[in-house]
């Protein structure tokens, strides 16, 4: 019974009538302006759908129109805040965008026409039924019962009472059922061409990836941070020194400025608020990483062969945070264990290798599943390079290698 009573309770069974109506609007201003349509008979009513079509055809061919529809269609034939029901608003599907090529103009231009006959026929069957109700009441106290409708009334007297709800009852379901077939017209001729939906879909695809890039961002940088604070905090505890306990809280304090830098600059892309994003660090600045792993008390072997000031930007800030990476799982899962770490550059490519001793127990095969190691090979995979990462002659290794063009 809801569902049968839901077309005269939703409002926007009214918008779309509405809608629907103002579409026959350049109809009656052409039937009061061009000679001979002021009562019109029945081939004056075909006059009055065809007179304008001219119009709207060019009309269609201002690339702007498509927007104005596209507004209107997604307020007016579609469910959202007017509307009384719970399921999701299909507006979005129809495009916005201005049009871009002639299929978008002929498909603007069907749309106009479709409007106005649709409006046409909603104003001439709306005129009649209520036309025809107040024959109904007419009847019902006695009068003539004669009005402009071509509906005659069946029956005089107080029986035509009992039948004055009817004509609006079934207007409502007429006009609920010509909006829902605008609204699905309005799909298909006004919904997005394939050039905007391979943009939707382009800059869908750019969001996953910085939303990807931050989470890996965030994990790196925060991950790092608190990996070297706890595992500094445990040492100093257990060293009981109080100059080791001085070095170790110096380490966590510039290791946490650090990490709430990076958040800070992640945290200005989310907001975005306009304002330029901090420097991301580069592999210039790798000492920092190394001097955080010694102070944590892991014995850190370091080689640098070639000018790191050389690599470009985005390969030396991936390859920072691969390096980052790279200690917080060292120290993470085998502690404060020696470190062996090689930085090369030539002319061509960059390599980072980490390795470090396994721990006992340690799987002796397999590349890791952590996502850190994972973020590791996404990003060389991305510069397209390529990243290993496992046991290797009872070490365990991460070696990448990254092109530099």
């Amino acid at each position: 019974m809801s569902r049968l009573l839901a077309p005269l309770t939703r409002a926007v069974t009214y918008t779309r009538w509405l809608h629907l109506l103002v579409g026959s609007v350049i109809a009656l201003v052409c039937a009061m302006v061009y000679p001979g349509l002021v009562r019109p008979g029945f081939w004056d009513w075909v006059q009055m759908l065809l007179i304008p079509v001219p119009l709207l055809l060019a009309a269609a061919l201002v690339p702007v129109l498509r927007r104005a529809e596209g507004l209107q269609a997604r307020m007016m034939l579609f469910p959202g805040a007017h509307s009384r029901v719970e399921d999701g608003p299909r507006g979005s599907e129809v495009s916005v965008a201005p049009s871009a090529s002639w299929r978008d103009r002929a498909r603007t231009a069907a749309w106009l026409v479709l409007r106005l006959w649709a409006g046409c026929g909603t104003a001439f069957v709306s005129v009649q039924l209520m036309a025809f109700t107040l024959q109904l009441v007419d009847a019902s106290s006695g009068g003539s019962a004669e009005g402009e409708s071509l509906i005659r009334v069946p029956v005089h007297g107080w029986a035509c009472a009992l039948l004055v709800p009817v004509p609006p009852l079934v207007l409502i379901y007429v006009v609920a059922f010509a909006g829902r077939l605008m609204a699905a017209a309005s799909l298909g001729l006004l919904g997005p061409s394939a050039a905007e939906r391979l943009a939707a879909l382009e800059e869908r695809t750019e969001q996953l990836l910085e939303r990807n890039r931050i989470a890996r961002e965030l994990h790196d940088s925060i991950g790092h941070a608190l990996t070297v604070a706890v595992v500094q905090a445990g040492a100093a505890r257990a060293a009981a020194d109080p100059a080791f306990t001085d070095r170790a809280l110096d380490a966590i304090e510039e290791t946490g400025r650090a990490a709430l830098e990076d958040l800070e600059r992640v945290l200005l892309v989310l907001r975005e608020s306009g304002q330029p994003a901090s420097r991301r660090p580069t592999l210039t600045e790798a000492d920092r990483l190394l001097d955080s792993a010694r102070a944590s008390g892991a014995e850190v072997d370091a080689e640098v062969l070639g000018a790191l000031d050389s690599v470009p930007g985005p390969v030396s800030r991936e390859g920072y945070r691969i390096l980052q990476e790279a200690l917080t799982n060292v120290l993470r899962h085998s502690g404060t264990v020696p470190i062996r770490v090689a930085v090369t550059v030539d002319d061509a490519r960059l390599w980072l290798d980490v390795r470090n001793p396994l721990p006992a127990g340690a799987p002796v095969n397999g590349q890791g599943s952590g996502s850190g190691l994972r973020g590791i090979r996404e990003r060389a995979a991305l510069l397209g390079g390529r990243a290993r990462t496992g046991p290797d002659g009872g070490q365990w290794r991460v070696h990448v290698e990254l092109p530099l063009g």
